[in-house]
């Protein structure tokens, strides 16, 4: 049977780059493209094109689907700071909708994709019952949920208008290997332990009573990876993530012994976000066979945090491209330049 060739769109960042590792381990000749605005070449395994370029630009993406003939698209680019969107509302989706659906659209025109691949977000769910499942009637409460669950309804119009089979992902709090703990915004494993290695106090905002279950990428990545080879994904949309739920106080004593550093936490003011968020993940674990179970939070910040000494510690990143500045949180807006 001939290689498979997949595109990875970004794949030079967190979540893009552990599934290509993955589809590289399975067979797929993998291509990635990125414009490195949140990830970095470093990311990109070997074995992979890297080919430097955004998925907004129609240009540099339908150049790549006739270069390479695309078997399967893998979808990760997106700027994924749902609390910094209500103040970037454009950024937010020009990059998130627009650039998903120049993808669709090459895809549709290329005429050979079998499966396009997208990761959305429990953000599509907003402030529903907890677990959050499938069959709940989406409500975002912010752009970027807002985005994802637009690109969702965009990708089943598209397959019942043009017959382009695709795969849901609504992954939630996923960290580990390769995640970008520069980024002040978003991922708040990551920036505890940036804030860890610089001797800095962990950042909460509110009371950080927030609960969230979090996600070790190895209980996301292969299981993306090969939902391209199971039929019955196809057409699907899917909750990805751990069942075992923590309030973001429990968070920080359990990342601050990982690093092995005192726990020193500063509250910063509340900021407007759902309270309490995790998924019910019966659907799929019984499409794809899922009864090893989740790695454990302690094991997984573990593992992060042997990588993370490794990279040593960032400069956390400043979004100086504000579109809205009413109601930005203080400790965000101290940082801007200008």
């Amino acid at each position: 049977m001939p290689t498979a060739t997949s595109l990875v769109t970004g794949g030079a960042g967190f979540i893009g780059a552990n599934v290509a590792r993955c589809l590289l381990a399975g067979g797929h000749r993998v291509v990635v493209l990125d414009d490195l605005s949140g990830g970095s070449p470093y990311n990109v395994p070997d074995g992979a094109v890297f080919r430097r370029g955004s998925v907004c630009d129609p240009a540099v993406v339908d150049a790549l689907f006739a270069e390479f003939g695309f078997d399967y698209v893998f979808h990760f680019a997106a700027y994924a700071a749902e609390g910094l969107s209500h103040f970037i509302k454009r950024f937010n989706y020009t990059n998130n909708v627009l650039g998903s659906v120049t993808l669709i659209n090459a895809a549709v025109n290329a005429g050979t994709v079998r499966c396009f691949v997208f990761t959305s977000s429990i953000a599509v769910y907003g402030s529903n019952q907890v677990p959050m499942s499938e069959e709940l009637v989406p409500a975002p409460e912010d752009p970027y949920g807002i985005a994802k669950l637009a690109v969702e309804q965009e990708l089943r119009v598209t397959h019942d208008m043009f017959g382009l089979p695709y795969v849901i992902f609504r992954p939630h709090n996923v960290y580990g290997e390769y995640q970008n703990i520069g980024d002040r915004y978003r991922n708040v494993i990551g920036i505890f332990m940036n804030q860890a290695l610089r001797g800095e106090p962990f950042t909460v905002f509110g009371d950080g009573e927030q609960v969230r279950a979090f996600t070790h990428i190895s209980d996301v990545a292969p299981v993306v990876a090969r939902s391209v080879t199971t039929p019955a994904a196809y057409n699907e949309t899917f909750n990805i993530g751990g069942d075992s739920v923590y309030s973001l106080n429990a968070l920080a004593r359990a990342t601050a012994a990982a690093m092995d550093v005192p726990l020193r936490v500063t509250h910063l003011p509340a900021r407007n976000e759902v309270r309490h968020a995790y998924a019910d993940h019966t659907k799929v674990r019984k499409c794809f066979g899922l009864d090893e179970g989740e790695v454990p939070l302690e094991a997984g910040l573990v593992a992060m945090a042997a990588w993370v000494r490794g990279q040593g510690p960032r400069e956390p990143s400043v979004f100086d491209a504000i579109e809205v500045r009413r109601n930005l949180p203080p400790s965000w807006r101290a940082v801007l330049r200008d």
